[in-house]
């Protein structure tokens, strides 16, 4: 009888893994009649836990473990009043990350409906349109201390359709500031697009800012301001404050997920021995199919020994071959090439998977990669396969 041993990924613990396993023993029985499925169950004995009950996390409420507050009171914001404290500043900075032009959208939409204007007066956005052209010709020397990208961004920002609406809805000062803080987001937009690891501190992108809205003609003045932050969280997509309150109850749903892969890689032997130790009491022929780091846990058990009962690797969503692409594999590092005991292995991906990866490339004639399409986004279509009926067909033909 083949027997098949399904190794899950990162973060399952019970209930979750007997429902898992029970869909996938369920959707390979189907097409394989009288086919074994073994679970391996490696999340609890294995897996990440926090040991000491959470000590690593800073305390909620902006105190450090001593009593003393970390950071300037709430009601010292930089708009003036209270503004919820540096958390709420970060809000707004992360709604302008996202969408640089957030806050001058929210000020067009303050604007009434224009008025007539007298004959030779000036049109309110023409003089910071100046000033940006201006501000442009001098390249990212303005900036520098932010990163490149400054001129782009000020002649971007010169055109916006909806700088004549903001400057009808603002004074002056508070159009030069808003400006400064467009352009300081998105320079840093691209910064962060670009994965760049050296981000300006807030304390940099202040001064600049300030530097930038006394170049557009605001008043100098000792910290920027602009709208209220509330209408800028509005805007954005998610609230820095609530991650900080909550972030015990972050971690704690999380860690086992980023913790399994980094435990795993630090001390992945007894997991591997775990596994060893289960195939070698059953009998051939042994299918091993896994998911996401369950497929890396059974590379690296079939490299290390040979498991002669193992006539299959199959691994869907993996990142094994990235792994030893980047010289991360525990027990293979390229260009070594796959171990001739290595059995066939059938590698399924989805290309909405961002955590999937091609192994025929680096492994030439020793892996079959096959695309499915589970139809959902990342990172949905990371946990999708095995509600996929194409995965458990590609499996089960596969089979010894």
């Amino acid at each position: 009888m083949t027997a098949v041993v399904f190794v899950h990924g990162t973060g399952v613990r019970e209930p979750g893994f007997s429902q898992l396993a029970g869909r996938v023993a369920a959707g390979l029985t189907a097409l394989r009649p009288g086919l074994r499925v073994v679970p391996y169950y490696w999340g609890e004995p294995y897996g990440a836990a926090l040991a000491g009950g959470g000590l690593s996390l800073p305390p909620e409420g902006g105190t450090s473990r001593g009593g003393l507050a970390e950071g300037p009171p709430p009601d010292s914001g930089p708009y003036g009043g209270p503004s919820g404290g540096p958390e709420a500043e970060a809000d707004d900075w992360a709604a302008l990350y996202a969408d640089p032009y957030a806050e001058l959208a929210l000020a067009a939409a303050m604007a009434g409906p224009a008025g007539e204007r007298p004959p030779g007066a000036a049109v309110p956005e023409q003089l910071l349109q100046a000033r940006l052209a201006a501000l442009a010709a001098r390249g990212d020397d303005p900036a520098a201390a932010l990163g490149p990208g400054l001129g782009r961004a000020a002649v971007e920002l010169a055109a916006h359709p909806l700088l004549g609406a903001a400057a009808e809805a603002l004074g002056p000062d508070d159009l030069a500031d808003l400006a400064a803080r467009s352009l300081a987001a998105r320079v840093i937009a691209e910064l962060l697009a670009a994965d760049d690891p050296l981000i300006p501190a807030g304390d940099t992108r202040d001064t600049v800012v300030r530097q930038l809205a006394e170049a557009l003609g605001g008043a100098p003045r000792g910290s920027e301001r602009g709208l209220r932050s509330v209408l800028l969280r509005a805007a954005g997509s998610a609230a820095t404050s609530a991650v900080v309150r909550r972030r015990r109850a972050l971690t704690e749903a999380a860690h086992p997920a980023a913790g399994d892969i980094l435990r795993y890689l630090a001390r992945g032997a007894a997991v591997r021995d775990g596994l060893r130790t289960l195939v070698a009491g059953l009998a051939a022929p042994v299918t091993l199919v896994c998911h996401s780091l369950g497929g890396i846990i059974a590379l690296d058990t079939l490299v290390g020994a040979p498991l002669p009962q193992v006539r299959l690797l199959v691994t869907a969503g993996s990142q094994g071959p990235f792994l030893y692409e980047s010289g991360s594999l525990p027990s293979l590092e390229h260009p070594a090439p796959l171990p001739p005991h290595v059995p066939d292995w059938l590698n399924l991906y989805d290309r909405r998977d961002l955590l999937s990866y091609l192994g025929g490339p680096l492994f030439p004639g020793r892996v079959t990669d096959v695309a499915v399409d589970s139809r959902q986004p990342f990172p949905a279509a990371h946990s999708a396969y095995w509600t996929n009926p194409e995965v458990y067909r590609h499996i089960a033909d596969r089979l010894p």
